[in-house]
């Protein structure tokens, strides 16, 4: 059994920094692929080719599936909240902008320091560490308040409520990860629960909303679909489950916060949105926040 850490070392906290700058690309990658390729049917295609690519890599290091350690149970229920997740957060980047939606997201954090302690009580956070995620919410909000401002686009509404409703189901997962026999597997496993039962899930899910499935891809889209599949539900989310493993989930899932402010940054890059000062102010304010979670108890 690995050796848990109680504070983030520049190993992790590099891994984190690479993981959030690729989902804040990543948001807005999906958001101009839904164009040419249906949110929750895009979701299925990217879960099933992570899943081969998974079994590919587990069968290369000699990682065993298939043994019986008492995980199954809980997996089920990961892999359930998980495939639930992307199928909220790809039908809600349909009525709201990538960057807006994210913001909602992203207080996953919160679900996280709010359920955890009950669960796990190494993870109790001190009054200044609570202090340090409300600095990091509130400068994500602060980033976003003219989007909160404007009459926004028809849904919009939806897209907003599905967004935070990913975001509980995913600070619920991280949960579920960390109180149970899921946090004593490996990484490898503990991912294939959760792409294996989305490849099998979200296709239904698609179906079920009435998505048209049409399987001539665009180049561009053929490059989303493998940048997604690769790195993002296979690459990415192996790193993160490895971290999650080895470090406080609360401490880890401060680092989320940076994810909107990316995507805001390839927003703007690739979408030609203005970086305005409230963005960099809301940077400052994240930077202070992921300092005071992460503070060592004296």
């Amino acid at each position: 059994m690995h050796q848990r850490k109680e504070h983030l070392d520049p190993i992790a906290i590099a891994l984190l920094l690479v993981c959030f700058l690729f989902w804040g690309f990543q948001q807005v990658l999906v958001k101009v692929t839904i164009a040419e390729v249906p949110p929750v049917f895009q979701a299925a295609i990217r879960f099933g080719g992570a899943t081969l690519l998974l079994w590919l890599w587990c069968r290369w290091r000699g990682v065993r599936l298939l043994e019986r350690d008492g995980s199954l149970i809980a997996g089920l229920v990961a892999g359930t909240l998980f495939a639930l997740e992307f199928a909220c957060l790809f039908v809600g980047l349909q009525y709201s902008a990538a960057s807006r939606l994210t913001v909602f997201l992203y207080t996953s954090p919160l679900w996280v320091a709010l359920v955890l302690p009950f669960v796990v009580r190494s993870e109790r956070l001190s009054p200044i560490q609570w202090l340090g995620l409300a600095f990091a919410f509130a400068a994500v909000v602060f980033t976003l308040r003219e989007g909160f401002s404007n009459g926004g686009t028809p849904m919009q509404w939806l897209g907003d409520l599905l967004g935070l409703l990913a975001g509980m189901l995913w600070g619920l997962t991280t949960v579920v990860i960390r109180g149970t026999r899921l946090a004593r597997i490996s990484p490898e496993k503990l991912l294939m629960y959760q792409v294996a039962l989305s490849a099998l899930a979200l296709p239904l899910i698609s179906l079920a909303l009435g998505e048209q499935w049409s399987w001539h891809f665009s180049p561009f889209a053929s490059l989303s679909l493998l940048v997604q599949a690769g790195v993002g539900a296979f690459a990415s989310y192996l790193v993160w489950m490895w971290v999650l493993g080895h470090y406080p989930a609360t401490k880890v899932s401060a680092f989320a916060f940076l994810t909107p402010l990316f995507a805001l940054l390839f927003g703007a890059l690739w979408l030609g949105e203005a970086i305005t000062p409230a963005l960099l102010a809301a940077l400052a304010l994240v930077a202070v926040g992921i300092v005071l979670v992460n503070r060592r108890a004296p």
